[in-house]
Formats: C-alpha cells, structure tokens, sequence
C-alpha cells in the first residue's frame, strides 16, 4: 500500500528560541493547517532566505553551485521528499531524473529545501509524518512566519526590533539609498546587513 504524500510550501524562517545560532524552518501543508518547524544551520538558513528574498549573489553559492552542476549533466530535481522522521531528525532524499533514469539522493533536510527553491520543484512528506509532528501554529501576526511580510529574509530578532525603532539608523535614509545599500551588501556577499535592508524597503512600501 503507497503512503499517502502531502504537499509542503515554506511558511517562513525565524530564530530559533531553543538552540544559539540555528534557526527555524516552518512548513505548512499546502492544504491544511499543520506546520512542521524543523531546526537548520545559520549558513542553510541563509541560503534559504537569500533565494527566497530574491537576492542574486554575485558568485554561486553552495546550492546554486549544485544547480548549475546538475543542469550541465541533465540532472533535473523533480521533488523533495522528507521521508523519516526519527528521533527528532527529519530525513529527506532529492528525487532527480536524468534521461529515463529516476536517481534518489540522500539529504539534508535543510539542503533539500534549499535545492527545491532552486530547482523550484514541490517538496513533500508523507501523512503519517505530517500527523507525528505536525502542529497547528497561529502566525497571523508574526512577522517572522507570515508568507506576505518578510520571514524569509535572514531571521534577526535585533533586526526586526530596530526596523520599527526610532534608533533604527535606517530610518532617515531615502528608498534610493536603502536600495544603493542595498545592491552594495549584496556585492560584498553581507547578507544578513542585506537582508535588513531588505525589511526596511518592504516595510515602508506596506
């Protein structure tokens, strides 16, 4: 008997309150009302974030490295799948064609997730995961978990304090020096400092 798949969408990215330096990844089923928050690495949550902000370093990252490698052997990513889900560690494989040929690949949760959003392929898990660690999360007003605001920007508690402060320095710049900082931090691979940048422009363009 086939497990039954659930379709995942990436609901946000926020510090996590549990482990210093790591952040949290939260899924959402696409039709339902369970997360799944899965704890990753600060450089896979940047990788994350960078993608989804749609900030283009100016040298390929790890995963964009994979991307272009994969495209120039005619390896496609087709799905992610988390698979397992066994003493806390959720376990995931890239299912990838090449030809005819279906290749699955062992992965990281948080790498998988990445190489999706490059990929732009679906990521799935399978109900009885879904029903294990799926929690029902109200993110309504969360900056950090809202798919419209900006949770996907790398997570900085400090960060998004100070956005709304009046110490925040920046505050008096203009929306074409936000965006010329911008495009500077990007160029010199900062970015977290980008990221920042990134919530304030969105913040005033509400």
């Amino acid at each position: 008997m086939d497990k039954k798949k659930v379709k995942l969408n990436i609901l946000g990215l926020s510090y996590s309150q549990t482990q210093s330096g790591a952040y949290a990844l939260v899924l959402a089923e696409e039709e339902g009302d369970r997360r799944i928050p899965i704890i990753i690495g600060g450089v896979e949550a940047q990788s994350i974030a960078i993608k989804l902000e749609g900030l283009e370093p100016p040298r390929p990252l790890t995963h964009d490295l994979f991307l272009n490698f994969a495209r120039a052997f005619d390896v496609e990513l087709t799905e992610v799948l988390i698979y397992k889900l066994e003493e806390g560690i959720f376990y995931s494989e890239l299912v990838c064609t090449r030809s005819s040929e279906v290749i699955r690949i062992d992965s990281r949760t948080s790498d998988a997730v990445a190489l999706a959003l490059r990929f732009n392929c679906p990521i799935y898990t399978y109900e009885e995961i879904l029903a294990k660690a799926g929690i029902v999360l109200d993110f309504g007003d969360t900056k950090e978990s809202s798919g419209t605001s900006s949770p996907t920007s790398t997570p900085s508690p400090r960060s998004r304090s100070s956005s709304q402060s009046d110490n925040n320095p920046l505050a008096s710049k203009t929306l074409a020096e936000l965006q010329a900082m911008l495009d500077q931090a990007v160029e010199a691979e900062n970015y977290e400092r980008a990221s920042e940048i990134r919530d304030e422009i969105k913040r005033r363009s509400k």
